[in-house]
């Protein structure tokens, strides 16, 4: 899901289901935490969202990449957002490397403590501006449980659990399961990446350097002629800065495009190309990835937003636990 890239202890699932219109939770999250103690808490942060992408639309993604990394990584506690002073904090591990949307967080943050001082968590505020995001793409619009609390933990190795794109289907299933997160999970949350684009580095060794039999190094063999072609005019040897959009003519829009994609090769990181080696998830990607879904389901845009709803749940912290930070960079 993001760009490089997770396992955490004491996972903690939150089921949230709507059963004749009333919210039903089981757990310490529940949707509206915030309605008597902080009515504004939710419009503020889209809001604060809002104003981000009016001026740069790339942010959109970058919010959701940032609850991803966040809640693979010891749970959904905002640890990534905390800034050490010597380079030892979760965000220094170069699988965060491109991490952004910290700012926005931090925004949102402070216009809720002039409002509600000490009351919403930056960890609601990371998953509540994922949320708005996605909606700001023309992805589904959800419910999202609240009343995490805040780590007080941020170790720089703790990072390296993180998915990464280079990991094969083994090892990205595994670490998936290792987050109560199963096949249909790892497709649906892969599929993010609808929107949004990667850095040319995360393709060099999928173009130039992959290995192949007799320990020649090459291009990955599975790229079709015409895309690996496509995708080195684009990426050329020792550029990785150059960006490209993961999901190859529809970048713009919340679609399953990427699983078409990925389906007929075209899949532009190896990770996302890695879902269509494996039985259990080519499966997924090609009920998603059929016209027949939009109709007679299983529905992408409920079970995508159910999968964001069931990652936002890993390992939080409710009640006592953890703290409710004032500035998101900084413990209390």
């Amino acid at each position: 899901m993001g760009r490089s890239g997770g396992g955490g202890p004491a996972i903690l699932l939150v089921a949230t289901v709507l059963v004749a219109g009333v919210v039903v939770c089981n757990g310490k999250l529940k949707v509206g935490f915030y309605s008597k103690s902080c009515p504004t808490a939710e419009s503020t942060v889209a809001s604060v969202v809002q104003q981000f992408a009016d001026a740069d639309s790339t942010i959109l993604p970058a919010l959701v990449r940032l609850q991803f990394h966040d809640c693979f990584v010891k749970g959904c506690d905002a640890s990534v957002l905390i800034k050490g002073g010597n380079n030892n904090a979760e965000v220094d591990n170069n699988k965060h490397q491109g991490l952004r949307g910290l700012d926005v967080i931090e925004s949102a943050k402070a216009q809720l403590e002039s409002e509600c001082p000490g009351i919403v968590s930056c960890a609601d505020i990371v998953a509540l501006a994922s949320r708005d995001a996605l909606a700001f793409t023309g992805g589904p619009a959800f419910d999202v449980p609240t009343g995490r609390r805040d780590g007080k933990t941020s170790n720089l190795r703790d990072a390296d659990v993180l998915p990464d794109v280079k990991d094969s289907i083994e090892v990205l299933r595994s670490k998936f399961a290792a987050n109560g997160l199963d096949d249909k999970d790892l497709v649906l949350l892969s599929s993010a990446h609808t929107v949004g684009t990667t850095a040319c580095f995360f393709l060099q060794d999928r173009l130039y350097n992959f290995q192949l039999p007799g320990g020649r190094k090459g291009a990955d063999p599975n790229i079709p002629e015409r895309f690996l072609s496509e995708l080195k005019s684009r990426c050329a040897p020792g550029d990785f800065n150059t960006r490209l959009p993961l999901d190859r003519g529809s970048e713009g829009q919340f679609d399953t495009s990427i699983l078409r994609n990925i389906r007929n090769g075209f899949a532009v990181i190896a990770s996302d190309a890695a879902l269509y080696n494996a039985t259990a998830t080519v499966g997924v990607v090609d009920t998603y990835s059929s016209m027949l879904s939009t109709l007679f389901g299983p529905y992408f845009r409920e079970d995508f937003a159910d999968a964001m709803v069931k990652m936002g749940s890993i390992g939080v912290l409710t009640d006592r636990s953890g703290e409710v930070r004032k500035i998101c960079s900084k413990f209390n």
